[in-house]
């Protein structure tokens, strides 16, 4: 059996298909990952279809305890990094890094540059980890930050981290757009209904 194809999902009802159930549950002896599943149960619970990401993110980090998030974005997304660092401001103690912290020259790491002929620094998100770290957030909330420099950054933050906004430059970072689309639908290979293309 396999999960994507499955037209029961009788696990929403209790099913244990693959007898994970005895094998999974001592992970929630760990006190940390009981109060973190409470937590997305109690919202999901009394907010089911009700808030954005943004409103669900603050009402997780206040029923945690949580009074310091981090911001870890691109500075492609800087605008928006202000915009919601601000809102969180409004409940929270906020601590944001841009993705080009520290200034390194990709030439120092030998590195691809965009532009051969220009000065280049490259997204350090272990240095973006290290800032946040050091201010000691209780959350760190990635926006926008590019496909394994959001691994590095996840990797290296001490605090626990959650994906606002993750980054498609093509689909307005909206990456379930090429999924929902027939017309990417094709270009990832696949027919209008999500099968795939043999070829003729």
């Amino acid at each position: 059996m396999k999960c994507e194809s499955c037209g029961l999902h009788d696990c929403y009802g209790g099913e244990d298909c693959f007898e994970l159930r005895e094998r999974s549950l001592p992970a929630y002896d760990e006190p940390e990952t009981l109060a973190l599943t409470r937590a997305a149960t109690a919202l999901e619970s009394r907010h089911y279809n009700q808030l954005t990401r943004v409103e669900e993110v603050m009402r997780f980090a206040e029923e945690m305890g949580w009074r310091h998030l981090g911001i870890a974005f691109c500075i492609g997304l800087a605008e928006e990094a202000k915009i919601l660092a601000a809102a969180l401001k409004l409940r929270f103690r906020v601590t944001a890094a841009c993705c080009k912290v520290a200034g390194i020259e990709k030439e120092i790491l030998d590195l691809e540059k965009i532009d051969p002929d220009r000065t280049e620094a490259m997204c350090n998100p272990a240095a973006q980890a290290l800032f946040l770290n050091d201010a000691g957030t209780d959350l760190n909330l990635i926006v926008g930050l590019c496909v394994g420099h959001d691994i590095i950054f996840s990797q290296q933050s001490k605090a626990p981290v959650t994906t606002l906004i993750v980054k498609d430059r093509v689909l307005a970072h909206n990456p379930v757009g090429a999924i929902q689309s027939g017309y990417w639908r094709k270009r990832l290979g696949l027919d209008a209904r999500g099968r795939p293309v043999k070829d003729s």
